[in-house]
């Protein structure tokens, strides 16, 4: 399957944030791996002029989702901190990119980039019909931010070179296809 970016595509570069990466506070096995794709895809899209989102978990230090406060995760990703930032290697682009900032509010959880964010407003104001979607993890956000994206009507296209999981994608990635998902690597896009 050959695909041509159009006019209405855009990138989803889901939480390639350093507390993901190996070493940092909630790592997601070699997902530093992928950072060379990633980027790749970003240079598709940029000479493509087509916008790029890069969401991000930006939580204050007092999360819900947190150990301390009843959730299931240990802290990461918290405002301002290093961890928060994005991996290093990962070449944001100069112009035409959006950073989505989620988990923005103590009291609230996002999973997906789509969640209390204003991404579904920039998509339709620049005519997107479908978004690509790469990150971590597979199981996790990125998983959500597809699920959100095929809700409201995208067609989505999953970068499978362009993910990694925290436990096995493959359930999760066979969960997407059946919803209208599409896998495709850096090798289908002209």
């Amino acid at each position: 399957m050959r695909l041509k970016i159009t006019q209405n595509d855009a990138l989803i570069v889901v939480d390639m944030q350093k507390d993901f990466m190996p070493g940092g506070a909630l790592p997601v096995q070699n997902a530093d791996t992928i950072i060379p794709v990633i980027n790749t895809y970003i240079e598709f899209f940029q000479k493509a002029q087509r916008p790029i989102f890069f969401t991000r978990d930006w939580h204050p230090k007092d999360h819900l989702s947190f150990k301390e406060y009843g959730g299931i995760w240990p802290p990461h990703c918290v405002q301002e901190s290093e961890g928060a930032e994005f991996a290093e290697g990962l070449q944001l682009p100069q112009e035409n990119y959006f950073i989505i900032s989620k988990g923005t509010s103590k009291e609230f959880d996002a999973y997906s980039g789509f969640q209390g964010t204003i991404l579904h407003d920039l998509l339709q104001e620049r005519g997107v019909k479908r978004t690509f979607i790469c990150g971590v993890a597979t199981d996790f956000c990125v998983k959500n931010s597809a699920l959100g994206a095929l809700h409201l009507g995208f067609f989505t296209i999953i970068l499978e070179d362009g993910i990694k999981e925290v436990f096995e994608s493959t359930q999760t990635l066979q969960m997407l296809q059946d919803k209208g998902a599409i896998l495709c690597k850096k090798e289908d896009l002209e």
